[in-house]
């Protein structure tokens, strides 16, 4: 009786605690639950937090020899980390932050104050900096951005043939190009520069800026044999370019006609040697016959 007293007294104890266990356990979930999602959200914060590159700038950079070229780096959520930039070819630091490691000058960093933009400036490129150059963040771990420079010589274009015929007294139109806002654009004739205030009269020039770059058009009127030659466009900070001139004497260019008389020279030269050729051969026919004929009397 008594062992049987007290299995139903321990019984009647678990049954009351039975809903303290239930909620013991129940929070204990529940807080490692919270435990779980806390986590999770301040991972998430922290990410939120870690800097990022706004990426809406071009990768691929172009510019012109003794041009500005700028390769752009926006940083978001940079706090008090460090933004730097390395040229790729020698892992040479340039900047870091605002401040430049190069004793290079060209170098410097385009920062406006409060900005997230930390844009590399390159004063008076040379084809020397093309590359590959890295904006970095220093984040655990790094993260970096990549960008390619190609700097190009600038280089002078005749628009239309580089060789023309024009008629004596006519004008003569000469245009050329450049993909640089040239400064000033020159002609020379042979090796002396057109000048539009000689004596000879009639010479203009027309230069035109527009975003593709830089465009001059020479004129001359009444043109004469002395206006032949070459025409050279000599675009600043640009290879130059050249166009021949032929003023025409009549329907055909002198240069034309020297090269008609050359043909012509040389085709009479043919002409008397193939004649004294055949002329020797004939001969030689002639007695080799009469010998024949004078060799069968004989007999």
């Amino acid at each position: 009786m008594v062992a049987s007293y007290g299995k139903k007294q321990c019984s009647d104890n678990l049954n009351k605690f039975k809903p303290i266990i239930f909620f013991i356990l129940h929070l204990n979930s529940s807080i490692q639950q919270i435990s779980a999602s806390s986590f999770l959200i301040i991972n998430d914060l922290a990410t939120l937090d870690r800097p990022y590159f706004d990426d809406i700038s071009p990768r691929n950079v172009s510019a012109v020899v003794d041009e500005t070229a700028i390769l752009r780096c926006r940083v978001k959520n940079k706090g008090n980390r460090t933004v730097s930039w390395m040229r790729k070819r020698d892992l040479h630091i340039l900047t870091t932050n605002i401040y430049t490691y190069t004793g290079d000058q060209r170098f410097s960093v385009l920062h406006p104050p409060s900005s997230d933009d930390w844009d590399l400036k390159i004063d008076y490129a040379q084809t020397r900096d093309s590359g590959i150059y890295e904006c970095q963040v220093n984040t655990e771990p790094k993260i970096n951005l990549a960008i390619t420079l190609e700097i190009t010589a600038a280089r002078a274009k005749i628009l239309g043939s580089t060789e023309i015929h024009v008629k004596r007294d006519s004008t003569i139109a000469l245009a050329c190009s450049v993909n640089i806002h040239a400064s000033s654009v020159l002609w020379y004739h042979g090796s002396a520069i057109v000048d539009f205030d000689s004596l000879r009269g009639g010479i203009s020039l027309e230069t035109e800026k527009t975003d593709a770059g830089t465009t001059s058009r020479l004129m001359l009127t009444r043109a004469s044999l002395r206006d032949s030659g070459n025409y050279t466009c000599v675009p600043n900070a640009a290879v130059p370019a050249s166009v021949r001139v032929h003023v025409l004497t009549g329907e055909q260019p002198a240069a034309m006609q020297t090269s008609v008389a050359s043909v012509i020279n040389a085709s009479t030269v043919i002409i008397i040697t193939y004649l004294i050729i055949s002329e020797d051969l004939l001969f030689k026919i002639s007695n080799l016959a009469q010998y024949i004929l004078v060799h069968r009397s004989s007999r």
